[in-house]
C-alpha cells in the first residue's frame, strides 16, 4: 500500500471512525460476556454435581457475541440496522427505544465516543503505522474490561489472558518498543505485586481485598508497557480509585457492603501511561 494511502487510513480521524464501530461492539461484549460466563459456570457446576441442566430455573439464555441480534431489554423488540449505527442511531432515536419508549442509557453512546477518542489519541501518539492498530486493540480490551468490572466486579480470563499473551507477542515482534525481557518481567512484576498485596491483606485482616482478575490485568499491562511502568500504573490507579471511592461514599452512591472495583482504574492508568509516554512518566516521577 502506498504510504500516503496508509497514512490516510491510519490517521486519527480514520481511527476515530473505527473506534465508534469498535465501541458499539464493546457495548455488546460488556453486556453479553458476563451472561455467557454465568451460563457456562452454572452448566459446569450442574455437570459436576450430576444435576440435569434443564432443571436450572435461573439459567441465562444461550448467547454469543454475534447471536441473537440486538434487541431492547425491556420489550425484546429487535433493533433495526439503522438504529444500531454507532452514535447516530442513539441520536436518531433520541435516546429511547422506538418500540416501548424505554430510555437507552447514555453509557452506550458514551462508550462509543470514548473508544473513538482513545483510538484517535493512539493515532496521534503512535503515528499512522500498522502498530497503531495493535495499540488500538490494547485500548479496546481495556475499555471492555473496565465496563465489565464496573458492572459485575469481574475481570474475565477470556479477555485478560489474551491481552497478556498479545503483549508478549507484540514485544517479541518489536511493535511496542518494549524489549521482550522487559515485557516478560513486566508481566511477572504485575501479577506478583498484586498477588503479594492480596495475601498480605488477607493474612492481616482475614478478608479478600481484591480479585485475582486484578493480578492478571496488571500482568497484561506490564507485558505491554514494561516492568518499569508497573509501579506508576498501580500508584495512579490507587490514587484515582481512592478519590472516586470517597466521592461515591460522600454522595451515597456506594452501596453498603460493596466496594469500588480496582480494574477500571488499572485500565485507565494503563491507557494514561500509553498516551503520556513511559519516558515522560518516569521523568515526572524523577526516576528517569
Amino acid at each position: 500500500m502506498e504510504p500516503q494511502a496508509l497514512s490516510l487510513l491510519l490517521s486519527p480521524v480514520a481511527l476515530a471512525v473505527l473506534g465508534l464501530a469498535i465501541g458499539s461492539f464493546l457495548n455488546v461484549v460488556a453486556h453479553r460476556l458476563p451472561l455467557m460466563l454465568e451460563r457456562r459456570w452454572k452448566l459446569d457446576g450442574a455437570e459436576m454435581v450430576g444435576i440435569d441442566p434443564a432443571t436450572l430455573a435461573d439459567l441465562p439464555e444461550p448467547l454469543t457475541l454475534a447471536a441473537p441480534r440486538s434487541r431492547c431489554p425491556s420489550c425484546a423488540r429487535p433493533i433495526a440496522w439503522h438504529e444500531n449505527v454507532p452514535l447516530l442511531g442513539w441520536l436518531k432515536l433520541k435516546g429511547r427505544c422506538a418500540g416501548c419508549g424505554t430510555r437507552i442509557p447514555l453509557r452506550y453512546p458514551g462508550i462509543e465516543v470514548l473508544t473513538a477518542v482513545l483510538f484517535a489519541a493512539v493515532g496521534w501518539r503512535v503515528g499512522a503505522t500498522p502498530v497503531a492498530l495493535a495499540w488500538c486493540g490494547f485500548v479496546a480490551v481495556l475499555v471492555a474490561l473496565a465496563a465489565i468490572d464496573w458492572d459485575t466486579t469481574l475481570l474475565p480470563d477470556d479477555l485478560t489472558q489474551p491481552l497478556l499473551w498479545a503483549g508478549l507477542v507484540a514485544a517479541a515482534l518489536g511493535w511496542t518498543a518494549v524489549p521482550l525481557a522487559q515485557a516478560l518481567w513486566g508481566a511477572v512484576a504485575g501479577y506478583g505485586s498484586l498477588w503479594a498485596v492480596y495475601w498480605l491483606f488477607k493474612l492481616t485482616t482475614g478478608k479478600e481485598g481484591m480479585g485475582h482478575g486484578d493480578f492478571k490485568l496488571l500482568a497484561a499491562l506490564g507485558a505491554w508497557l514494561g516492568a518499569s511502568m508497573v509501579l506508576p500504573v498501580v500508584l495512579a490507579a490507587s490514587v484515582i480509585g481512592a478519590v472516586a471511592g470517597i466521592a461515591m461514599k460522600m454522595s451515597s452512591r456506594l452501596v453498603e457492603g460493596r466496594y469500588v472495583p480496582f480494574g477500571p482504574f488499572l485500565a485507565g492508568a494503563g491507557v494514561a501511561v500509553l498516551l503520556i509516554g513511559p519516558p515522560r512518566v518516569l521523568d515526572w516521577l524523577g526516576w528517569a
